[in-house]
């Protein structure tokens, strides 16, 4: 299914997931978030998680009940709702995911429902993939769709130049297919949000 040529574009939010000081996450965010602004049925923009800065999880009421107290959150809620698909830019720590990204994700739980997720792996040898496999069990718990298709990128300072990410022939192929996909996903859920299914 394509979307109508009249319709609004969705919106798409890549997350940044790492936060620590030498990162490369946000050098790879920012090459995806410019490969993805070419996609017209996508607005593309990039959310980063060390300037959107949530403290440790501090609602007292469960998320569900979306009962926020603190405007941090409110922020944030606005953000996650407005987004139509997500990609999350990650790499790994101990074979698992950064802890700001699981914290991002518990904060919230209304507001990511029926949207698909997918993600950007980054690291050595395993480039991330054992984050996203991890990663994948949380936002599908959260009623969130994970795609298939990923993009992983082994190696990733030796495609690191003056602070930017240099894509190869590989990660634009894996980029291309992705947002294929999400293009196709997201459009059949927006319309599941919106009850036409």
């Amino acid at each position: 299914m394509t979307p109508e040529p009249s319709a609004a574009p969705m919106i798409l939010t890549t997350v940044v997931a790492s936060t620590r000081p030498g990162r490369v996450g946000r050098s790879v965010a920012d090459w995806f978030t410019a490969r993805a602004a070419q996609c017209e049925q996508f607005e593309s923009h990039v959310v980063d998680l060390r300037e959107l800065a949530l403290p440790f999880y501090d609602e007292p009421h469960p998320p569900a009940l979306q009962r926020y107290t603190h405007s941090h959150t409110r922020t944030w809620s606005r953000v996650v709702d407005a987004s139509d698909a997500f990609v999350f830019v990650t790499s790994e720590y101990n074979g698992g995911f950064p802890a700001p990204l699981k914290n991002a994700w518990d904060y919230l739980v209304v507001e990511w429902q029926h949207k698909p997720a997918a993600f950007v792996s980054y690291g050595g040898v395993s480039a991330g993939t054992r984050a996203v496999q991890m990663a994948k069990q949380v936002v599908a718990n959260l009623r969130m769709l994970p795609i298939g298709p990923t993009v992983s990128i082994p190696f990733v300072s030796e495609h690191v130049e003056d602070g930017a990410f240099l894509a190869g022939k590989i990660h634009e192929a894996a980029a291309e297919h992705m947002l294929d996909e999400l293009v196709r996903t997201a459009t059949v859920m927006r319309l599941l949000r919106r009850g036409a299914y």
